[in-house]
């Protein structure tokens, strides 16, 4: 077979045709809200949450409709003895009969299960509301922690190199005469010393990113894009808002549900009814009937029946207002604690870069020229980089601790909706 030369611009277009199939793809950077947005769509506890309340709605539907009717077959008056036993035909009396029974509850009690399958469709729409912000919180916060830990990870870089460059100032120190051979063990403690912390953090990172993919899946070791966000947390406003806490509004449809049910027990002290209609056919030598029939129930015993049914129900009412009164205590305390921790924290933070910061490098800068100046010795210069390292990372720990609680709040009471 004689093959022959494609035309160059041919071949190139063949190149990039091979290489984009060839190539791998190439990991999305994850950002703050895409995994906010992924874990809403793949959460298993939401898609739980998603399946109970269309079970709610679909259960809400047959509440105030009337029961099933009954088909009744039967023979009436069948004589047993004589000489027409057992004879359908024979006796006047005896009848095959056919008819449809009908039971129709009074009309309160269809109309409380109406509202109780309805109360309970808004009370696992608001438990749906819960997760929902659990799984926004949760995810937020595993972001906002591996975020964190790779900030300061990416810090390790300069700390290497100005660890290298304080290795080869000591060396041309002591090559000058200028210093003691024992000085060039100190860079290299200090090395092995940032290695652990790095292997610390690297391994934090670690779970930080186990945490994250829990909530958005595999994209959660994806590279992250973006910055935290910053929230306004205002005091004010989220003390206010504290009434709106999903885990309080919840209390507002089981109250609403309990005293639906409160009214459907109620109900039953009201006699439901039912009718049955019947044709009844006789032998050929008697004439064929019809009947109707009407039945009533008579709750006669309501003190040992319904009352005590009655009196459970209105019960569960108050255990729902006192449940609801304590979890708003609860609420109302951890706002306060994370107000307070959040304030904190913020003023941590500016202290950080305001005072502490600035500090710390200054002092590493005065001891390394009174090292130069051979008024300090090489463990001065070292100690005052120890805590020019913890400085920093410190910044970092305290910018992420402030976003956490930050989030934390953000998710309890600023983002009701």
């Amino acid at each position: 077979m004689i093959s022959f030369p494609l035309p160059t611009w041919r071949q190139n277009v063949l190149a990039i045709v091979v290489v984009a199939f060839a190539a791998p793809a190439v990991a999305a950077p994850l950002s703050f809200e895409e995994a906010l947005q992924l874990a809403e769509r793949n959460a298993p506890s939401l898609a739980m949450e998603n399946a109970r309340l269309e079970a709610a709605r679909q259960a809400a539907i047959p509440a105030g409709e009337l029961p099933d009717p009954k088909l009744v077959l039967g023979i009436d008056n069948l004589p047993i003895s004589g000489t027409d036993r057992f004879s359908l035909t024979r006796d006047f009396m005896t009848m095959q009969r056919i008819g449809v029974k009908q039971e129709v509850p009074n009309a309160d009690k269809r109309q409380a299960r109406v509202d109780v399958a309805q109360s309970t469709i808004a009370r696992v729409a608001a438990e749906r509301r819960i997760e929902r912000l659990k799984v926004r919180r949760e995810t937020a916060l595993a972001w906002i922690a591996r975020y964190t830990v790779e900030r300061k990870l990416a810090l390790f870089d300069a700390l290497y190199r100005e660890n290298r460059l304080l290795a080869e100032a000591v060396r041309t120190r002591i090559t000058a005469g200028r210093g003691l051979a024992m000085d060039t063990i100190l860079p290299r403690q200090e090395a092995a010393a940032l290695a652990d912390r790095h292997d610390q953090l690297a391994r934090e990172r670690s779970d930080a990113e186990a945490a994250l993919k829990r909530w958005v899946g595999a994209a959660g070791g994806e590279p992250l894009a973006g910055e935290a966000p910053l929230w306004p947390i205002t005091p004010e406003t989220l003390e206010h808002q504290l009434y709106q806490h999903p885990e309080l509004t919840v209390f507002n449809s089981m109250t609403r549900q309990a005293e639906a049910e409160v009214r459907e027990a109620e109900s039953t002290k009201k006699p439901d009814w039912g009718v049955e209609l019947a044709y009844q056919r006789r032998g050929p030598d008697f004439s064929d009937m019809a009947s109707i029939q009407f039945s009533f129930d008579l709750p006669v015993f309501a003190a040992r029946r319904q009352d005590p049914q009655i009196a459970a129900k209105r019960a569960e009412l108050v255990r729902i207002d006192a449940e609801r009164e304590t979890t708003l205590r609860e609420q109302a305390q951890i706002l306060a604690t994370d107000l307070a921790a959040y304030r904190q924290l913020d003023r941590a933070v500016q202290r950080q870069h305001a005072s502490l910061l600035p500090l710390a490098q200054e002092k590493v800068e005065l001891a390394l020229a009174a090292y130069r100046a051979g008024q300090a010795d090489l463990a001065t210069v070292i100690a005052a980089r120890s805590e020019w390292i913890d400085a920093r990372l410190k910044a970092i720990d305290l910018e992420g601790q402030r976003a956490l609680t930050a989030a934390r709040l953000h998710y309890a009471y600023g983002e009701n909706k």
